[in-house]
């Protein structure tokens, strides 16, 4: 016990940024997020062994987002006076615990409730995510820090599927679950020896929200963020069935084309942090701006499966730069505030998924995929020249790499 404390003393009163502690957040979110998506590809086995229908054993995605939408709101000021550290290793915990009760799930109930966990720790730890990113890296080294965390979700979002089926027929879904149980104890170990101990400055109220949201850029930052997010998911809720009806492809095909995307994904995360730390305003501006350009350019095309598998692939690493772009101007828009921040980005993230797939899905049943396309490349257009006209310009980097701000 007091080497792991020496060992995050030693690390808080060093002004060299903390890339253990970056990384092992990386695993954590790669554990958080597989864990999320696992359900996805083992509907069916889960359905059966619990006696349930696959409407019901969905439901364990849904509770997640809706109890992560909640967390995001109110974990900042639930814990105003602990110790983040204490609150990272927290949401590993939780972790750990969502993943066993899944695991060991006798019906539907403790099921929910596992995931239920898995919410609290996935919304918690995106909330903090941009202000523990400042605490544990020199500022002008932020991007990076979170371009690496970032990582982890696309590597989730490209592996977690397929190996989760994978898996899953070989060696049964209760254990895929195990394993990911084990990917969250190493996280966990791995946090308490890196992570530094990192105050509360206890400030954070439920008025806080409302009082970082009256901020000019903050309103206008949160309408672009809800435009850019919205444009995205409907773009890709609706990806597959247009793949098929109008690019043409079988099933083999489809399957290349999506793996293409979450590898470009992966790549455009982890270029994201050297691209924003030269000009971040013009990244903001620039990946809508392109992704609606490709929507169009799709829609245009048609029966093209070479150029089209080439777009989706580009709108892939587009938007790999887009969640670590709109966190990175959280810690310069609100450094004060980065927490607050964080949740109100995790909300509206949220909810613009949630409107990319309802109102996605009306337009869908109007007018097709292609109808689908070219709703997502308004928004998205929309999105650019509200960045354009109306986000104020975001203070530069410095020149240097300054201490951590935070580690007292």
């Amino acid at each position: 016990m007091d080497t792991c404390a020496d060992t995050a003393d030693a690390v808080t009163e060093t002004t060299a940024p903390a890339w253990g502690a970056v990384f092992a957040m990386t695993l954590g979110v790669f554990g958080l997020i597989t864990a999320e998506f696992l359900p996805a590809s083992l509907l069916t086995p889960m359905a059966l062994t619990l006696g349930v229908t696959e409407g019901m054993a969905g439901q364990t995605v849904t509770a997640t987002a809706v109890v992560a939408l909640f967390t995001s709101l109110v974990i900042s000021v639930v814990t105003r006076n602990t110790d983040r550290r204490l609150v990272l290793l927290a949401f590993s915990v939780l972790l750990i615990g969502s993943n066993l009760l899944v695991a060991y799930a006798p019906n539907l109930t403790v099921m929910l409730l596992g995931r239920v966990l898995l919410g609290v720790a996935i919304g918690g730890f995106w909330t903090m995510s941009a202000a523990t990113a400042m605490r544990l890296v020199p500022e002008a080294m932020v991007p990076r820090a979170l371009s690496i965390i970032f990582s982890g979700v696309s590597v989730a979002t490209v592996a977690a599927a397929p190996l989760g089926s994978y898996f899953g027929h070989l060696i049964g879904w209760r254990n895929v679950f195990l394993i990911a149980t084990a990917i969250g104890v190493f996280a966990l170990v791995w946090q308490w020896f890196t992570l530094p101990r990192m105050p509360s400055n206890g400030a954070a109220r439920m008025g806080t929200l409302l009082k970082v949201m009256k901020r000019p850029a903050m309103r206008t930052g949160m309408v672009a963020v809800i435009l850019v997010f919205t444009g995205h998911f409907a773009f890709f809720t609706y990806l597959r069935p247009f793949l098929e009806t109008v690019t043409g492809v079988g099933v083999n095909g489809l399957s290349a084309m999506l793996l293409g995307f979450g590898i470009a994904n992966f790549v455009g995360t982890s270029l994201a942090g050297f691209l924003l730390e030269r000009n971040l305003r013009l990244m903001l501006l620039l990946m809508p701006l392109a992704m609606g350009a490709m929507a169009l350019v799709l829609v245009t095309l048609g029966r093209a499966p070479v150029a089209d598998a080439v777009l989706v692939s580009l709108w892939g690493m587009a938007f790999g730069c887009v969640p670590v772009a709109w966190t990175t101007w959280i810690t310069r828009t609100v450094p004060d505030e980065a927490e607050s921040g964080g949740g109100l980005i995790v909300a509206a993230v949220q909810l613009a998924i949630t409107l990319g797939a309802a109102v996605g899905g009306v337009i869908f049943d109007a007018s097709g995929a292609t109808g689908v396309f070219v709703a997502s490349a308004v928004v998205l257009l929309v999105a650019a020249a509200t960045i354009s006209m109306r986000l104020p310009a975001v203070a530069a980097l410095p020149s240097g790499a300054s201490a951590a701000p935070g580690l007292h």
